[in-house]
């Protein structure tokens, strides 16, 4: 992707295809197109292959926090900024480029935002490759790399730098910083060497984000068939859900959506802030890491997992996850349905599907 740029044309499909990532979570991409308007307006923002960069540092960022507490306590437009800032006068190092921890949902729309107010090309590439809650599941700190220092920037303006931590320590201090604060905060990762993205991060996220979008936009009469081969998935049901039991059995709460389908099946779709695990007639059929969406069935919308409602008309669809997940059994089990309480193994797509990507 060296030398393409993303322009203020790609904000709608970018948007859609965050959503679709994001796999019911990550937070809601759409009350950011005018930031990411404002951001690709003045000759938009390069993406680079991390391989082109060299030994070029580049920081992760994104925000931390409940994604709903944005809507009562607005941001600055600042924090990522703040934070990248921080770091560097922390670190002494200053960033030739950012990309996003997680490329799905708001967070791959923040780095975007952060990027043009900057001026610094952004990396195709991400530590996630679809939407996952905690910072022990990137990718970087699977393989064994360092995430901290972690700047955090919170809209109140308290900023907050965890100098040494290991992943799962991060996770628990960072949530208890933003738990105590103001529910949520940009986040700045440790600069690495650009090179080391090609093993340590899922590398062309943002490209499938908004090549899923533009198939999406493409979408003439979204029915199951024409819906999976545009997005390169499989169609799980077809019906409306009746049935949404919410229980907080985890610190993310769960949900267990049910979907009878028109042809008689029952759809049982397990999720925490993400669709984790899709159960069709008590036979385990998809998991993430590949991406669960359930989508509204007239207009192929993504509906997120705190968006659905009794009696919604939806498509469920899995999509294929990230590559990088599937590579090694290690890898796998930090992402697995039991990586989440559920007893279950991953059930992935025998291969990933050609279309969109």
């Amino acid at each position: 992707m060296a030398g393409v740029r993303l322009g203020t044309a790609d904000v709608d499909p970018l948007v859609v295809g965050l959503q679709l990532l994001g796999s019911g979570g990550g937070g809601d991409p759409l009350p950011f197109r005018h930031g990411l308007r404002r951001a690709l307006a003045a000759g938009g923002v390069e993406l680079h292959d991390p391989a082109d960069l060299g030994d070029a540092p580049v920081v992760a960022v994104g925000m931390l926090g409940a994604t709903r507490v944005l809507a009562e306590k607005l941001p600055s437009g600042q924090e990522i900024t703040r934070a990248v800032r921080a770091l560097s006068r922390w670190t002494g190092v200053t960033p030739a480029a950012l990309m996003p921890y997680e490329a799905a949902g708001q967070n791959g729309a923040l780095a975007v935002v952060a990027a043009g107010e900057l001026g610094l090309p952004l990396v195709d590439a991400d530590l996630m490759g679809r939407a996952l809650p905690r910072l022990d599941q990137l990718t970087r700190a699977v393989a064994g790399g360092a995430l901290t220092p972690y700047a955090l920037a919170e809209a109140s303006g308290q900023i907050v730098l965890v100098d040494d931590a290991d992943a799962v320590a991060l996770e628990r201090v960072a949530r208890t910083v933003v738990a105590q604060g103001g529910g949520w905060a940009g986040g700045a990762l440790a600069p690495v060497p650009a090179r080391l993205l090609v093993t340590d991060a899922c590398v062309g996220t943002l490209a499938r984000a908004l090549g899923l979008g533009r198939a999406h936009a493409g979408l003439v009469r979204p029915g199951p068939a024409e819906v999976a081969a545009a997005l390169g998935g499989r169609v799980l049901a077809a019906g409306r859900i009746v049935e949404i039991a919410r229980h907080p059995s985890s610190s993310f709460g769960r949900a267990g959506v049910t979907v009878v389908d028109d042809g008689g099946g029952v759809l049982r779709v397990e999720a925490e802030n993400e669709y984790l695990l899709a159960i069709l007639d008590g036979e385990p059929v998809a998991s993430c890491p590949d991406l669960l969406c359930l989508l509204d069935r007239r207009t192929a919308a993504p509906i997120p997992v705190d968006g659905l409602r009794m009696g919604d008309d939806v498509l469920a669809v899995a999509l294929p996850g990230p590559p990088w997940w599937r590579a090694t059994p290690e890898r796998l089990r930090h992402v697995d349905p039991r990586a989440f309480g559920l007893d279950c193994d991953a059930v992935l797509l025998p291969e990933p599907v050609r279309g969109a990507s």
